[in-house]
């Protein structure tokens, strides 16, 4: 009785979500959505120092930063999870997430599948979810259609592609973005969220 009343009044402890998946499989699209719902995330924006596109945002899409910047996060350990992707580097800022989980607000990264395993292996209690593609097939056409890739790029992000889907089970849950399906997916991801905040046994986050 002690133990069910304990968890009736208990808050529940701020939760750290990572979204990972392959390139072009639509994970900025899908947190877009969740942006506009999910007002008690925390939305970590990653550092890189790949060029700005035309159509991002500086602070909205990614933190665009220089080398020198980037080198001084790293000297400083202030980086969860930092790798070269297709010759530009990418990190996740530790500040922010401390300071999210401080305020008692869960926190959401994008991250691509090698930073997935890094931020599991620091913080192994994180809630690790696999935004899956259709097929291979549908991959390239919307790596395609965005045009941002030249034929020999888009080759090697298929590759690495399908390699990464091979490892889908080293996380918690995947969720599949079907063609004209980015509100389904936005929904299961809310569902996921859902049900962690209703475990019997809460994870408990903790950033070093």
């Amino acid at each position: 009785m002690a133990l069910r009343h304990r968890l009736l009044v208990a808050p529940t402890p701020p939760l750290f979500f990572v979204l990972s998946g392959p390139s072009g499989v639509g994970k900025d699209a899908v947190l877009t959505l969740l942006k506009s719902t999910e007002s008690r995330i925390r939305f970590i924006i990653t550092v890189t120092t790949r060029p700005r596109r035309p159509s991002e945002t500086d602070g909205i899409d990614y933190r665009f930063t220089t080398q020198a910047d980037f080198e001084d996060l790293l000297s400083r350990d202030e980086l969860l999870e930092y790798a070269n992707v297709y010759g530009n580097w990418y990190g996740v800022p530790k500040q922010a997430v401390r300071d999210a989980l401080k305020e008692g607000r869960d926190a959401m990264v994008k991250v691509d599948v090698q930073g997935a395993a890094t931020i599991k292996k620091i913080i192994p209690e994180a809630v690790f979810i696999f935004l899956m593609p259709p097929s291979l097939e549908e991959l390239g056409n919307r790596l395609r259609r965005r045009y941002t890739e030249k034929p020999p790029e888009l080759d090697i992000r298929l590759k690495a592609a399908a390699e990464e889907i091979k490892r889908c089970g080293e996380f918690d849950y995947v969720v599949m973005n079907n063609s004209g399906g980015l509100k389904q997916a936005a929904a299961d991801i809310r569902a996921i969220i859902t049900a962690e905040k209703c475990r019997v046994i809460p994870r408990h986050i903790s950033l070093p």
